[in-house]
């Protein structure tokens, strides 16, 4: 890494300064790239060796040659393959960081049009798999992640059969489908392996709704033995720990209140970890004191918003929320500050964290504790089950029957009089 200047002169201005310097085709692109990094609130030293890794790139495209608008991955392989002019070995963290730079380089150059955008390369495989989430989307109504799911096992399932040639699915017999759920179900816990003869059922029904296959091979997927005929009982936090994980949040500094609000929502109106990842700031209606969520399939409703849950969205923003161009309600604490990203584990993250510093010794980590929990206050305040299947926004009575379960009562009403019985 070329430079001997100490940490206290790499800041802001220093890789503003040496940007300036770049006489290659990403010369009038530095400047910007760096600004950048410096609104997503990277710290000045991470700012400036970006920089340096920048300037190498620079210099290198000018020497080849390389133009700008052909910028590729390839360039970005021999650039790392070039002869370095220093006495010793570069060590691998270092071409690492190098590597990692230069191609967030290059996606930045990418979004702001720049450059060519990425050649994808599919096999028959992937494009049918492409079909088939683009049918789950449109036909369907499936959540995105359901989509992804899915969507992942199908090119699994069609790699493992057909490689990278062409996708004959006449050529399917049940024993290809049964050998592969097997395999799968060896190597995967219950719940995923589950996701596997669901995706495969879902794949081959599309596939019959093509005329590609035939029922009898829909009807050969195996199923995946439960042991059971009735689902689990909810996993619910109890209101004490869910209070302590509330009153562990600092509220003095912007982690604690992003925390805070978060847990808040979980609590009081029993939302999803992906539907909160997806809140925008639009969605905070305070004259109407409404807050809009996407659920799954895109599905839009308005919750009323209660008081502490107002008051604690409304101290992160003034308080807590970093300057952003991202729209997105809550953000992330370190560099990139970007909104949480969709499937990603933020928010059962800041459960996981915020029972640590509770204390609080519970079996369950994840977020969709306090969406039981709420379910099952609700069901000891007398509330039936179509009103908690309206809160949670279940779109079948059988995804809130469940929560009968958990109070004898209630699964009592549920009964149908034996015939012949005492009414």
């Amino acid at each position: 890494m070329p430079g001997k200047e100490s940490i206290l002169e790499r800041s802001y201005e220093s890789a503003a300064a040496l940007v300036g310097r770049g006489i290659g085709p990403l010369s009038e692109h530095l400047g910007p790239f760096v600004a950048a990094l410096i609104r997503q609130r990277y710290v000045p030293a991470v700012v400036y060796v970006k920089a340096l890794h920048a300037m190498a790139l620079d210099r290198w495209l000018a020497t080849h040659h390389v133009a700008l608008a052909d910028l590729t991955e390839a360039h970005i392989v021999r650039f790392e393959r070039r002869r370095r002019r220093c006495r010793g070995g570069v060590r691998v963290q270092t071409r690492r960081a190098e590597r990692r730079d230069v191609i967030g380089l290059l996606q930045y150059l990418r979004r702001n049009g720049a450059c060519r955008a990425a050649e994808r390369i599919s096999t028959p495989a992937d494009d049918l798999a492409a079909a088939y989430e683009q049918h789950l989307r449109r036909q369907q109504g499936l959540a995105t992640s359901s989509i992804e799911r899915y969507g992942n096992v199908v090119r699994q399932f069609l790699a493992q059969r057909f490689g990278r040639d062409g996708v004959d699915l006449h050529a399917l017999r049940p024993i290809d489908v049964i050998e592969f759920v097997r395999r799968e179900a060896q190597r995967l816990q219950l719940p995923a392996a589950k996701c596997v003869t669901n995706a495969m059922r879902s794949f081959l029904r599309y596939a019959q709704f093509r005329g590609d296959v035939g029922r009898e091979l829909v009807a050969a997927v195996p199923a995946v033995a439960t042991w059971t005929t009735t689902p689990q009982l909810p996993k619910a936090i109890s209101p004490e720990h869910a209070q302590c994980a509330i009153d562990s949040c600092d509220v003095g500094t912007a982690i604690g209140l992003r925390d805070r609000a978060v847990l808040l929502i979980l609590a009081r109106l029993g939302l999803r970890a992906n539907e909160i990842i997806t809140l925008q700031l639009e969605d905070c209606d305070w004259d109407r004191g409404h807050l809009r969520v996407t659920g799954k399939a895109g599905r839009v409703c308005v919750l009323p918003m209660p008081v502490d849950v107002g008051q604690a969205i409304a101290a992160y923003l003034e308080r807590g929320r970093p300057p952003s161009d991202d729209r997105h309600l809550f953000l992330r604490s370190m560099a990139p500050i970007r909104g949480l990203q969709p499937g990603s584990d933020g928010i059962g993250s800041i459960v996981r964290y915020a029972l640590e510093r509770a204390g609080v010794d519970s079996p369950h980590r994840g977020s969709h504790q306090f969406r039981h929990a709420l379910a099952v206050r609700m069901l000891q305040s007398k509330a039936s089950l179509a009103e908690i299947g309206e809160v949670l926004r279940h779109r079948s009575p059988q995804s809130s029957s469940i929560y009968a379960r958990v109070d004898l009562d209630a699964l009592r009403r549920l009964a149908l009089p034996w015939p012949g019985g005492v009414q």
